[in-house]
């Protein structure tokens, strides 16, 4: 940096002195200090280059230095400097001018990077002999005059003052006297205490334990509706969830098989009733031929007895509704033209009058459900408006369900004025008995440490 031409004012620079102390007091760290003090004081007396110095136990240290963001500690030229100032500030305590060496490898040094007319302004920041002192040197061409070393020396203190400021709230505040201390770590360890004390006895607080598991709305007592001989199905008359009347017609198995079975059944019928019918004309005249009608009899009985039963079979391949009620299956499509095996259940038949809840309880989250245990059932439909439940048994053994997992087989009925459609699916919220919020938390990765220890 270089000096401005024209001189400014006495005035003018009580001003610049006036804002600098303002901006002083704004510092919120001391690397932001040091930076300002580098850098700005150059409003008030212009310099070309400005170091700030601090002491350190064994030495110091180049902290700032004009033109850069951070020095390098460990660089050859500011070790140097270091050291210099370290035994000007052991010797000068006043503000003064610091002459350069007169001969030696340090008045080489000097010569060669710093101008001639130098400036110490030290920084009494505090500083006990430890090592905490500090000190502002400015260099430059021309001498140093009085009105600029007075105004400096105000700057100097004005920094000092902020920079202990700053020590005394910062990080690198004392930690106080051993009683101190020791206070402070009773009221750190009685915070502790009753913090501790809040946590444990909220986590002997009782708490009623609950599970979630996925349920839906099933029938009570359906009827189901099988294949009653093996066949394909040809149609299905109804749709899902449609009301049906006893009789209806629900599904109807593929007959062209059975009807031509019976109809050659039936002509087999007519010849053994026609050869029956010779015998006996002829067993009238012919004393031998009496002994031919009963076997003749008998062939007609049998065949009568197959058409009989293809005629029966037939009119099983109409499966018709047993009770009132609506039908559930999955799709019509689904079942047309699928082979179905003896007994095969197709669809059911249930009142949707009498429903039930079925939840899939995992085997993770089973908890102990006592006697008519209350659930709430939140519906996907209507998730806002829970539905309230009452326990009525629980599978004695977990089964596998659709996602591979496997569950216990929970049923409840629904309380008074609760209605829902079967075939609706949401999740229910069981509640067990009450127990401790400690082990309620701890439930699980207890069960899992005692199943990792073996115990």
């Amino acid at each position: 940096m270089n000096a401005a031409a024209p001189r400014p004012s006495r005035e003018d620079r009580l001003a610049v002195l006036l804002q600098l102390e303002r901006r002083v007091r704004a510092c919120a760290s001391e690397e932001e200090l040091a930076f300002l003090m580098v850098n700005d004081t150059h409003a008030l007396a212009p310099y070309r280059q400005a170091v700030l110095w601090q002491a350190q136990p064994g030495g110091g240290r180049i902290a700032a230095l004009s033109g850069l963001a951070v020095p390098d500690p460990h660089a050859p030229f500011n070790v140097w400097l270091a050291r210099l100032l370290a035994a000007h500030a052991a010797q000068a305590g006043a503000p003064g001018a610091l002459p350069p060496p007169e001969e030696g490898d340090d008045a080489a040094m000097w010569a060669e990077h710093l101008p001639p007319q130098a400036w110490w302004l030290p920084l009494p920041t505090g500083g006990d002999g430890c090592g905490r002192g500090a000190g502002l040197l400015l260099l430059r061409e021309a001498p140093w005059q009085p009105a600029e070393t007075n105004l400096l020396a105000l700057f100097a203190e004005t920094c000092a003052h902020a920079w202990g400021a700053l020590r005394k709230h910062g990080a690198e505040r004392p930690e106080g006297t051993f009683a101190e201390r020791l206070r402070r770590y009773a009221r750190t360890r009685r915070t502790w205490l009753i913090a501790a004390a809040v946590l444990l006895a909220a986590l002997c607080l009782p708490v009623r334990q609950s599970v979630l598991a996925p349920a839906e709305v099933v029938a009570r007592n359906p009827v189901a509706v099988r294949a009653p001989l093996q066949g394909v199905v040809d149609r299905i008359p109804v749709q899902p969830n449609q009301r049906v009347e006893a009789g209806e017609l629900l599904v109807a198995l593929d007959a062209r098989e059975l009807e031509g079975r019976l109809e050659a059944a039936r002509q087999g019928l007519a010849v053994a009733e026609a050869e029956l019918r010779q015998g006996q004309q002829q067993a009238l005249f012919d004393e031998r031929s009496k002994a031919a009608v009963r076997l003749l009899q008998g062939r007609r009985d049998q065949a009568a007895s197959e058409a009989d039963h293809l005629q029966r079979a037939l009119a099983r391949t109409q499966l018709r509704a047993e009770r009132a009620g609506i039908v559930i299956f999955d799709d019509v499509a689904d079942w047309i033209g699928k082979p179905v095996a003896l007994g095969e259940r197709i669809m059911q038949i249930a009142d949707p009058d009498e429903i039930e809840l079925e939840v899939l309880l995992p085997v993770a989250d089973a908890i102990a459900l006592p006697h008519e245990a209350p659930l709430r059932l939140f519906l996907n439909t209507a998730p806002a408006t829970p539905l309230a439940a009452t326990l009525l048994r629980v599978g004695y053994r977990a089964s596998p369900t659709p996602d591979g997992t496997l569950a216990y087989r929970v049923r409840a009925r629904f309380d008074t004025g609760e209605a829902a459609r079967v075939g609706l699916k949401g999740t229910a919220k069981l509640y067990g008995e009450r127990t401790l919020l400690a082990a309620y938390l701890l439930r699980r990765p207890l069960a899992r440490l005692r199943v990792w220890l073996g115990v």
